[in-house]
């Protein structure tokens, strides 16, 4: 073989190749790679023509080209199934529905059927949020507000129609207690711990302070109502009267509470909207001298962003994890850039919401069976329990929030969600009930559920209305709420249907 042959081939230019005796083994892997350097070259320049392009449109236009973005299916479908590590307990949907009609014992179907709420909760929240990207501020509240309180609401309806009044009553109250408590408490804890304080809008705060009046005073008024005609030995006799009066006080009632609740959505949507996005001071965090502080709270973000998408809230919780150090120096650039179309975002609530339906009346079903072994009472099941699956996504949103110093988020979410339920869901059901002819679906109940709530609102009032908070709040919250389980725990069973 000659000298020639055994030197390396020319090409154009300077390049080389390996002799052709070595090129199907190393010849065509260079050329490859270097084909895939020079597509990652000329896709890394056609990228920045289009961030300067980007750059050089307002915000309008920006948001505009991005929502008019065509998303692949598969893309929306890897969002929706493998978006948050919470989805991994989808697994429990389908066993939900096995377990079930194969006729199981209760306590495996109340579990399972729990456990598959959960991430059901989630996958309505996040399309619920997806559809807010789209329809603007003033409707996409109108959707959180409808949609943020959809798994109490599903529960609450299955449980009326199953005559589980307890139940019904007492997972709405559980509800508020939670959000009340613990989300707020957690959120007052876990986003005050690395700071001295943190503030949010006074107003807005006293607005929410004083809706929660009315929440409490709508419920207390017929409570004391019911008891005291009861108790008056001049009208005890007359129990079938007193019961049609105390009907008609809590279906007046509901109607006055449903009214509120559409004013206070004006209020807070259309006429005094800019109150509501007035920045609140934001304070830095301590030096704890640890490198890694920012990958810490992104991965708490993370974790909060597999349930998260708030009721009211309007947050996107891709936005939240793109800034964990609170810094809001590109909020007014920033925009939220949604992950499923219009279409995706409603077969998603439409799929979300029929299997919350099914898993709700399998657990629902269940509960009779749960407590008829006597280790566990109806009202703790109802008060503790149930809100945990209603409050997965509020309880992951608030907190996440909260550690980067978004508190108006933190406390719109936490305190907004029970305005909701105290305003809309409550007045929904005691209507419904009124059509389906529940009449023991009133505004009267247990003297302990009403003197709980009470002491929650007067608590949480007394800590928002100076329009700060820090870690000693969130744990006199937090210590509130275990003492309120701990008596539901040992809480006698209440007679069912008790009007």
């Amino acid at each position: 073989m000659t000298e020639e042959s055994n030197s390396p081939h020319k090409l154009s230019g300077d390049s080389t190749i390996a002799p052709p005796t070595q090129e199907t083994s190393g010849g065509v892997t260079r050329r490859a790679i270097k084909g895939i350097f020079r597509k990652n070259h000329h896709d890394d320049a056609n990228a920045e023509e289009h961030d300067a392009e980007d750059d050089d449109l307002s915000l309008e236009e920006r948001k505009k080209k991005a929502f008019k973005k065509k998303i692949p299916i598969g893309s929306q479908i890897r969002f929706v199934l493998f978006g948050a590590w919470i989805n991994v307990l989808l697994v429990f949907v389908p066993v939900g529905f096995a377990v079930s009609y194969a006729g199981l014992k209760p306590v495996p179907v109340f579990i399972i059927n729990f456990i598959a709420i959960i991430p059901l909760a989630a996958m309505l929240s996040n399309a619920t949020e997806e559809l807010a990207i789209r329809v603007g501020e003033t409707l996409g509240g109108l959707l959180n507000a409808t949609f943020g309180n959809a798994v109490e609401l599903i529960v609450s309806v299955q449980a009326l129609i199953k005559d589980e009044i307890t139940i019904v009553k007492t997972s709405l109250i559980g509800s508020m207690l939670s959000n009340l408590l613990l989300v707020l408490g957690m959120s007052f804890f876990l986003g005050g711990i690395n700071r001295m304080e943190q503030f949010f809008n006074v107003t807005v705060a006293q607005t929410a302070a004083s809706l929660l009046a009315l929440c409490i005073a709508s419920l207390i008024i017929p409570t004391v109502f019911h008891n005291t005609i009861a108790e008056d030995d001049a009208v005890a006799h007359n129990g079938a009267q007193d019961a049609v009066r105390n009907q008609e006080l809590s279906h007046g009632t509901a109607v006055i509470l449903f009214l509120v609740y559409c004013c206070y959505l004006g209020f807070q949507l259309k006429t005094h909207v800019t109150m509501y996005n007035e920045p609140s001071q934001k304070v830095p965090k301590r030096k704890s001298g640890k490198k890694e502080e920012g990958d810490a709270s992104r991965g708490i973000a993370a974790i909060g962003a597999g349930t998260a998408a708030a009721s009211g809230g309007g947050v996107n919780m891709k936005a939240l994890l793109k800034n964990t150090d609170g810094s809001d120096e590109d909020d007014e650039d920033d925009f939220e850039t949604p992950s499923l179309s219009v279409v995706g975002a409603l077969i998603t609530l439409a799929i979300s919401t029929t299997l919350v339906a099914f898993c709700s009346e399998f657990m629902v079903n269940s509960i009779e069976g749960l407590t008829a072994t006597g280790h566990i009472s109806t009202t703790f099941v109802g008060l503790i329990l149930l809100p945990i699956v209603g409050n997965a996504a509020e309880h992951a949103t608030a907190v996440t929030v909260a550690i980067k110093d978004k508190m108006d988020l933190a406390i719109g979410v936490a305190v907004g969600s029970s305005m909701q339920i105290a305003l809309l869901v409550f007045p929904l059901i005691v209507i419904l009930g009124w059509i389906l002819g529940k009449d023991c679906m009133t505004l009267y109940f247990d003297t302990f559920q009403i003197a709980t709530l009470f002491v929650s609102v007067l608590l949480v009032n007394y800590l928002i209305q100076d329009g700060k908070s820090h870690w000693l709040e969130g744990i006199l919250l937090m210590a509130s709420y275990i003492i309120i389980a701990l008596a539901a725990w040992f809480y006698p069973e209440l007679q069912e249907n008790q009007c």
